[in-house]
């Protein structure tokens, strides 16, 4: 179990949804934030209502140079960093939308590397730090209408367990968080029935939980978490008979 009293954190995509919900988690627990997303009034609104200390650095994860030159400001001032921007538009390969697909690669995947790029050697110049992912359920397995969302969070997926194998066994601890539905105005989006939809703060506890651990990567909720897991190992002619 860590300690987190004292410590500072940099959350990434921390304007709304939970990214907020885990600010104010991260906040009553004792550690201080700085708090990054591309909307700079919503990360206001959050850090007012925190209960600990909390700066605001507005970012878009899409633009390199922004990123790079955030991370040398803010990496020598923590001790660990949560990436957890992300955008979503449901996209059915049949109703093809480019702006939609491209903008989910941006931002949830290269985003995500851009980040990567700037954290890590950083941090493994150091050899301390704690870097946390956010993938989803979404990632395990292609979905029908998730064009775009699940490969880009595949690919989250695949670079956080990259990182672990590179850097298990160093002072740079990696984890990986895949969360199931929550409801936000993301899948909002949604017509369809999302089973065991979780609130915000339910999902910031639950991932908060996974981070004071030593484990690597944590699936929730767990009993919907198991589906997914399982449709790794099916048979593609039964598997695209359940999930298409």
């Amino acid at each position: 179990m860590k300690t987190w009293a004292g410590k500072s954190y940099w959350l990434i995509g921390a304007s709304e949804g939970l990214g907020a919900a885990l600010a104010r988690v991260m906040s009553a627990s004792g550690v201080s934030l700085i708090l990054s997303a591309r909307g700079e009034d919503g990360l206001r609104a959050v850090a007012d209502g925190l209960p600990g200390p909390a700066e605001v650095s507005p970012l878009d994860v899409t633009d390199q140079q922004a990123v790079t030159d955030a991370a040398a400001r803010i990496l020598p001032q923590v001790d660990g960093v949560v990436h957890l921007a992300g955008v979503y538009w449901p996209v059915d390969g049949k109703d093809w939308n480019a702006g939609y697909v491209t903008t989910m690669a941006q931002v949830n995947f290269l985003g995500a590397l851009n980040v990567a790029g700037a954290v890590v050697p950083h941090m493994v110049g150091r050899d301390a730090g704690h870097f946390v992912l956010t993938g989803s359920l979404s990632g395990f397995r292609g979905l029908p209408g998730a064009i775009g969302y699940s490969a880009s969070k595949a690919g989250v997926m695949s670079l956080a367990e990259s990182l672990h194998c590179d850097l298990r066994g160093t002072g740079v601890q990696v984890q990986l968080a895949n969360p199931g539905f929550i409801k936000t105005r993301l899948t909002d989006k949604n017509d369809f029935k999302m089973p065991m939809l979780m609130s915000p703060d339910k999902a910031a506890r639950l991932m908060f939980e996974h981070m004071t651990t030593d484990n690597f990567s944590r699936s929730f909720p767990a009993p919907f978490s198991w589906v997914f897991r399982l449709g790794q190992f099916l048979p593609d002619g039964l598997y695209y008979r359940i999930f298409a």
